[in-house]
């Protein structure tokens, strides 16, 4: 295993390298928060793509196939669409707002009402998200090292939040595309082909496995169903999702970059379920289908090769880990601790288009404050990853945490943020109830049938809409002025930012 404690070590000192020289870069809050918003289109899309395709996607995703076979790629499928659906319909408005947060948009869109409860689910989900990833640590860190599980989340988790600390999303982008890069070679060139062949090929898989393992609906219609329901609009309204969104320089960047990024999504789903088939080929008598994924590649690759798909698997796992981190991080520090400092009823000065939302390049009142507010990010992204290892080390259920946080997102957030963009009448009232309306069932049903039931994201969905819809109606219109402000927001936008040529270009 010397080679491929080699290769490990060498990977994890180049993300710390990596989280150095991003500090140096961040030196605003656009910088740190949002890359500048001036990423070009091979970076957009290398580090949407990496951020979506975490350890449940990859190491849950691999465990589904191992349980399910082919049809074990719904999961991470419907990912994919809900990320090409947000590229297509809603990526060019959203990048237009030139905000930080999912809660900043409510606020713009309902007039400041809704912000605050907005931001604690918001907070709970990237929470749960960053969570889930940390997890996934113990798995890997155990067939590298022999870890036990406290101490691989403890490292796992301190090397994500050294380098998202340091330097914010320029850290985060840096590392994610490296780790694009690894993942894509060390999963899909090399696991992917050679798990098959050791498994004999798809004759071999076939005459092994029942009918029911190459059946497009085998995990389950309803199954399929919810997971459209909890990831594919999940993908739309996350806040870890957004902030890459804004990352984009331009509108372009970010249809075509995230359209490129969902559609890698859809390659992805298939390539982990066919792994996770011929693990179950291979190894018919697994313990649990999560372990199927670090027992092929500890059995089936060579030495040096199996170093690499590690670090692709650890490549996945930090990705998504760092994403949720710094979006917890700035829900927690923009959303919630800055309102209960100014007084919950006051908007941010942010919100309402000061001059620093007009040019994140620029010399602006942010650039005055940068240092400050770049290292009072810092603090939360700091406080927010110990939390978030103290949290994984008191859980096991990877999909079951990931269920969990989506379940939250989608019941409480999907109707008022889709309503906010598509239906004028919607208003802060009927946001507010749709919040609570949704959380409150969605939460309730969890607690009363099981986190991994259906039904709370079916009735939690729709009493969020029935919520909405019916308070809109009966109470006030949004005030014009708010939705003046509001159109004049989803203007038209550059094509691409001032100045924004320069490393992050293409």
């Amino acid at each position: 295993m010397a080679v491929d404690y080699a290769v490990i070590v060498l990977y994890l000192a180049g993300m710390l390298a990596m989280g150095w020289w991003g500090m140096r870069r961040a030196t605003s809050k656009s910088d740190f928060l949002v890359a500048g918003r001036r990423l070009g289109p091979v970076m957009y899309s290398g580090t949407m793509a990496a951020i979506v395709l975490g350890g449940a996607s990859t190491i849950g995703g691999v465990g589904l196939g191992y349980q399910y076979g082919l049809s074990g790629a719904w999961m991470v499928f419907t990912i994919g669409l809900g990320l090409l659906g947000l590229s297509v319909f809603f990526s060019a408005r959203i990048a237009r707002l030139k905000v930080y947060t999912v809660s900043e948009m409510l606020d713009l869109r309902y007039g400041g009402a809704a912000g605050l409860i907005s931001g604690v689910v918001m907070w709970a989900y990237t929470l749960m998200l960053a969570v889930t990833s940390t997890l996934a640590y113990a798995t890997i860190f155990d067939v590298l090292f022999g870890l036990d599980r406290t101490l691989a989340i403890v490292l796992g988790g301190a090397i994500v939040v050294a380098y998202s600390t340091l330097g914010g999303m320029w850290s985060i982008t840096l590392t994610d595309m490296v780790q694009f890069v690894v993942k894509t070679i060390g999963v899909l060139l090399l696991l992917l082909p050679l798990a098959l062949v050791k498994a004999g090929g798809f004759a071999q898989l076939k005459a092994q496995l029942p009918s029911d393992y190459f059946a497009p609906l085998g995990i389950g219609g309803q199954t399929v169903f919810t997971y459209v329901l909890i990831y594919s609009f999940g993908m739309l309204i996350g806040q870890d999702i957004w902030q890459r969104v804004f990352t984009a320089r331009s509108d372009r960047v970010a249809r075509l970059g995230g359209t490129a990024a969902g559609t890698y999504c859809l390659v992805y789903a298939v390539a982990g379920a066919v792994i996770g088939t011929a693990a179950k080929v291979l190894y018919p008598h697994l313990g649990s289908p999560d372990d199927a994924f670090a027992t092929i590649v500890k059995d089936a690759l060579p030495v040096g090769v199996r170093g690499l798909v590690l670090a692709a698997a650890l490549s996945a796992v930090m990705s998504t880990s760092s994403g949720a981190l710094i979006a917890c991080a700035t829900v927690a520090n923009n959303d919630i601790w800055a309102r209960v400092r100014r007084g919950v009823g006051r908007r941010p000065a942010e919100h309402r288009g000061s001059p620093e939302e007009q040019s994140s390049e620029g010399q602006s009142p942010e650039a005055s404050a940068g240092h400050d507010e770049v290292r009072g990010n810092r603090l939360f992204i700091l406080l927010m990853g110990v939390a978030v290892i103290v949290i994984a080390l008191a859980l096991n259920d990877v999909v079951e945490a990931l269920t969990l946080a989506y379940n939250v997102l989608v019941g409480g957030l999907l109707v008022p943020i889709l309503g906010g963009l598509l239906w004028k009448r919607g208003n802060a009232a009927g946001a507010l109830a749709s919040v609570v309306a949704g959380g409150v069932t969605v939460v309730g049903l969890m607690v009363a049938l099981g986190v991994l039931a259906n039904e709370p994201i079916y009735y939690g969905l729709l009493a969020s809409l029935v919520s909405y819809v019916a308070v809109s109606l009966v109470t006030r219109p949004t005030d014009a002025a708010v939705l003046a402000a509001w159109r004049e927001r989803l203007g038209p936008r550059p094509a691409a930012v001032a100045g924004a040529p320069g490393p992050a270009g293409d």
